[in-house]
């Protein structure tokens, strides 16, 4: 049979499937070609597309676990898009594979010509040392910016992230992230805590440099302000617009909130004015799995998931496939998870090292845990 050579691959489907009883990987695969037998015609046929090389090797990861079967099937495809997608959705009409009951959900189709990309631009780093280059277009681009990032360097002995800090100011940011971003704009003279508490070095730095710290435009910024300057001589404040951080701001947006930056006494004293009218929010304190599932109702046939805070109320809004970055990138504690899909263990995991404390999911993969995970 035909095997699809890695360099025509232009996309990979991948699907989770999720199945009433054991079954092994030939189960899967025969429920593929099987199934989908006669459903598009023979210009679409599967058994015919691996033959002509038009889709490859599929490749199944399964794991049973209390007698149900769960796990991820990725088929890389040389059609176009259009066609990459149509076969995409024949898998969802899977309703059995072997002799169980059983549901296919594509997650997602991923453009694996993107990785070729990442070789050009990465390549052409190494080959740009030493070469004065003047070219243009939007790769030219991504490229001097990604130079300009490779310039972070390690200060002091808490190795925290930073550009040049020669001058006599000096702008503090959160973290590694939001140093490289400010680096690829030319915002050179910066350094990151790594997190919200403040190292010793940037109270060290306070001493004898003009400080301003950059924080993000939310509530989670306002907080890392007013511990910063309890601890450091912080001279300004400057404050990404609302809603927005640091590091996922455009140029022209950190040279206008560089621009608007404030003496830090006058930040502290609005802030202080506006956290008297704050009310702080009520943790919930009834019933977590009843509520959970009721919550579910919202999203449920959507394959999407929300991330909710201590009082229930719902944090984000997301695709089930943006759980991990989306945890993350977010402020705050998150208290529980509700997936309209599997929670995988990339999810499970990610879910621990944000302390969240209930995963509510159709399905589970077979991993340990501390967290309560709820069947919905």
């Amino acid at each position: 049979m035909a095997k699809v050579s890695p360099v025509s691959i232009k996309y990979m489907i991948v699907a989770s499937f999720a199945a009433e009883g054991p079954i092994e990987k030939p189960d899967v695969i025969g429920a593929i070609f099987g199934q989908t037998e006669g459903l598009l015609g023979t210009e679409l046929e599967m058994r015919e597309l691996q033959k002509e090389g038009k889709i490859g090797r599929i490749e199944v990861d399964l794991n049973t676990v209390d007698g149900r079967t769960v796990g991820e099937i990725k088929l890389p495809s040389a059609l176009d898009k259009s066609e990459t997608t149509i076969i995409a959705a024949t898998l969802e009409t899977i309703d059995k594979i072997g002799p169980s009951e059983a549901k296919v959900t594509v997650s997602k189709i991923e453009d694996v010509r993107g990785s070729k990309r990442d070789f050009i631009i990465e390549r052409a780093k190494a080959l740009l040392e030493g070469l004065d280059s003047t070219s243009s277009g939007s790769m030219s681009k991504t490229l001097k910016e990604e130079s300009r990032a490779a310039k972070i360097q390690e200060y002091g002995e808490e190795q925290l992230p930073a550009g040049d800090l020669s001058g006599d100011e000096i702008i503090v940011v959160e973290g590694r992230a939001d140093v490289v971003n400010l680096l690829k704009n030319r915002v050179n003279n910066v350094i990151g805590m790594n997190g919200a508490k403040l190292p010793k070095e940037i109270a060290r730095l306070s001493k004898d440099k003009e400080l301003t710290l950059f924080v993000d435009g939310d509530r989670g910024g306002k907080l890392i302000a007013k511990n910063v300057c309890e601890n450091a001589r912080i001279v300004y404040i400057a404050v990404a617009p609302d809603g927005k951080e640091v590091e996922e701001l455009e140029g022209k947006e950190i040279l206008l909130a560089l621009r608007r930056r404030m003496p830090a006494k006058d930040f502290l004293y609005r802030n202080s004015r506006d956290s008297e009218e704050h009310v702080e929010v009520a943790p919930f304190s009834g019933d977590f799995s009843k509520a959970l599932k009721e919550k579910y109702e919202e999203i449920k046939g959507s394959k999407k998931a929300l991330l909710l805070n201590a009082d229930l109320s719902v944090s984000r809004s997301i695709s089930s496939v943006e759980v991990v970055p989306a945890l993350n990138r977010v402020r705050g504690n998150i208290v529980a998870v509700i997936i309209d899909g599997i929670a995988t263990k990339q999810i499970v995991q990610a879910c621990e090292e944000k302390g969240v404390s209930y995963i509510a999911a159709k399905n589970f993969a077979a991993v340990e845990t501390n967290i309560e995970l709820i069947g919905l």
